[in-house]
């Protein structure tokens, strides 16, 4: 990995702590915050790349992980991946790998519309595939009812997705951070 690749990681997963600073907000009836570091997660992805994305959405969970204060609301350490919003986290890496998969796959035809489409399947999809069974089987609670409770997540990630794919399809027109992927013949 060369010097600018890990200049990449550190700057994502510095935009990923930054947006930890935003203090979670509660959902009553989920043991689940909505926090704004999902949006860390579409970025990354859709500006650097599936695995640059993925790795430094790694380096965030493993500084977590350590116990530092990098999760909404200044939380950190083991028991916070190993609790109701764990599933959530280690989602965080896969989305951005998808995210940023998906974007580079399409990347000479990319537009608004293939960025709202690759955050929303790995920003939103991934992690919540990984978050929702992870929270019922956290908490004791059937699968069902906290997959239709995660609904009330929807309308914010989906803004999420809107800043995302906006900033994304900028970046790329002023500086492409990512490298097109070489066309099948």
């Amino acid at each position: 990995m060369r010097t600018r690749d890990l200049a990449y990681v550190a700057v994502f997963a510095a935009i990923m702590v930054v947006l930890g600073l935003f203090p979670p907000i509660a959902v009553p009836f989920l043991p689940v915050p909505v926090t704004a570091q999902s949006l860390g997660v579409m970025l990354a992805g859709s500006i650097i790349g599936a695995r640059r994305g993925a790795l430094a959405m790694l380096v965030v969970v493993l500084m977590a992980a350590v116990g530092l204060p990098v999760l909404a609301g200044g939380r950190g350490g083991i028991g916070v991946l190993l609790g109701p919003t764990g599933g959530y986290i280690i989602g965080w890496v896969v989305g951005a790998f998808v995210v940023g998969l998906i974007t580079e796959r399409v990347w000479h035809r990319y537009h608004l519309g293939w960025a709202v489409l690759a955050n929303v399947v790995g920003g939103i999809g991934v992690v919540y595939a990984f978050g929702i069974p992870w929270t019922a089987v956290v908490s004791g609670l059937p699968l069902l009812p906290v997959a239709a409770a995660s609904a009330v997540f929807l309308l914010g990630d989906l803004v999420k997705v809107a800043i995302a794919a906006v900033a994304a399809v900028s970046v790329r027109r002023a500086y492409p951070v990512i490298e097109a992927a070489p066309q099948r013949a």
